[in-house]
């Protein structure tokens, strides 16, 4: 009896140690498949979130990344026009096929092709920008020098006048070197107007000029073939176009309104432009032989000096052309511009540089004026207005421009404004 009682006992004791023994593998490998899932969901968690992050990243170049940095990330994404997801990947990535839509599974063998059209998704997302205007206008009361070099001490090329404008050729912090007319050089930024202040100028100053390019073009009351005729134009000569109306053009023709056909003239819209020292020096040279002769001639035969093209004459021959229309003030009006340019600093002093300066009054440079001059054909009241301005008959104030009234301000004389 008690021989089976200690056999029962060791056999109890052996269960018992193997379920124990048993126990612990088994707890053992359930807490490390248990650590295994929380790596494995944690490690799903922060690749997840890596990815999100990632897509951040790659979403945020897109946007703010120039179409010129796409060699520089592996994947770009825009949407496209047709709303689907393009993805943008480099040659050297594992998956270096070009470009694949989403929703349209469109593939791209080449990752030029690829730079294409993302190229052109870009350009939906993002504003197209507007180059700016070249144009320059002087930001002077009188004139600025225009320099060979970018430096205050450098060689004098040419003076741009008030009003007169150029193109850019380029630009730093201080100076600006531009083209107008024949001369080219440098320009202290300061006293230039640049962009849509210089268009707002230029549109405020510029001229339409029509050029005659038949040999007898009709100046007509109407735009008609059957209206009366207000005056005649020669191969060449130039008037003042008011506006393009289909087959016609609208003119002033001395101070009057007329049409001319539009297939007969060329209409340019033009600025003045800058003078160069060349051209200022020659002008110079001829008014000091223009002064010498003119005083030679006056101790030889002093009644003989009116004949001659005087500066009287080619003064009232800009009136007739400018004002031939206008009621008496207004041409006195057009003679007193000229007058007060005459005393202003910023230009010639005398009559007839004001006048055949470049680009400053069209009849000058549009042969109607010698026309006039040498058949003797100004009209009488343009002589005399011509004369009190001379005189010093002054109705404008200071004022140094005129055109044909557009209602800017200034003050308005018959069909001009002056300013």
């Amino acid at each position: 009896m008690k021989t089976n009682c200690k056999k029962w006992k060791y056999l109890l004791c052996i269960t018992a140690v193997t379920t124990a023994f048993a126990s612990i593998p088994f707890n053992t490998q359930a807490a490390d498949t248990q650590v295994r899932l929380m790596d494995h969901t944690d490690k799903k968690q922060e690749t997840t979130s890596d990815k999100m992050n990632s897509a951040e990243n790659r979403n945020q170049t897109t946007i703010t990344a120039g179409a010129a940095d796409i060699l520089d990330v592996d994947i770009l994404s825009a949407e496209i026009p047709d709303g689907s997801l393009a993805k943008v990947v480099n040659s050297d990535a594992s998956d270096a096929n070009g470009l694949i839509a989403n929703n349209s599974e469109t593939h791209v063998s080449t990752k030029g092709e690829a730079m294409s059209k993302f190229a052109k998704a870009m350009m939906v997302l993002q504003p197209q920008i507007q180059p700016e205007s070249t144009l320059v206008m002087a930001r002077v009361n009188e004139y600025v020098n225009i320099r060979l070099e970018a430096d205050q001490d450098s060689e004098k090329v040419g003076i741009l006048y008030k009003d007169c404008g150029g193109d850019v050729l380029e630009k730093n912090d201080e100076w600006t070197k531009i083209k107008s007319g024949d001369v080219t050089g440098w320009i202290k930024n300061q006293y230039l107007y640049f962009g849509k202040e210089a268009e707002e100028l230029a549109r405020d100053v510029g001229v339409l000029t029509a050029y005659s390019e038949t040999e007898t073009l009709r100046v007509r009351k109407e735009p008609s073939l059957d209206a009366g005729i207000v005056g005649l134009l020669a191969n060449g000569q130039a008037v003042e176009a008011i506006s393009e109306e289909g087959d016609w053009v609208r003119v002033s023709y001395e101070g009057e309104t007329g049409f001319v056909a539009a297939e007969y003239v060329r209409v340019e819209f033009g600025i003045d432009t800058a003078e160069s020292m060349a051209a200022i020096r020659a002008r110079e040279e001829a008014e000091r032989a223009r002064v010498a002769a003119e005083a030679a001639k006056k101790v030889e035969q002093k009644e003989a000096v009116i004949a001659s093209a005087s500066e009287l004459e080619i003064l009232a021959a800009l009136i007739q052309c400018e004002a031939g229309g206008e009621p008496y003030e207004g041409q006195v009006a057009v003679g007193a511009v000229v007058m007060n340019r005459v005393r202003c600093g910023g230009y010639p002093d005398n009559i007839t540089d004001v006048i055949y300066a470049s680009g400053q009054f069209v009849p000058a440079s549009g042969g109607r004026m010698e026309s006039l001059i040498l058949n003797k054909t100004t009209k009488a009241s343009c002589i005399q207005a011509a004369q009190e301005a001379i005189n010093g008959v002054c109705n404008v104030g200071d004022a140094l421009h005129f055109r044909r009234n557009n209602g800017r301000d200034g003050l308005v004389i018959g069909n001009h404004v002056f300013w």
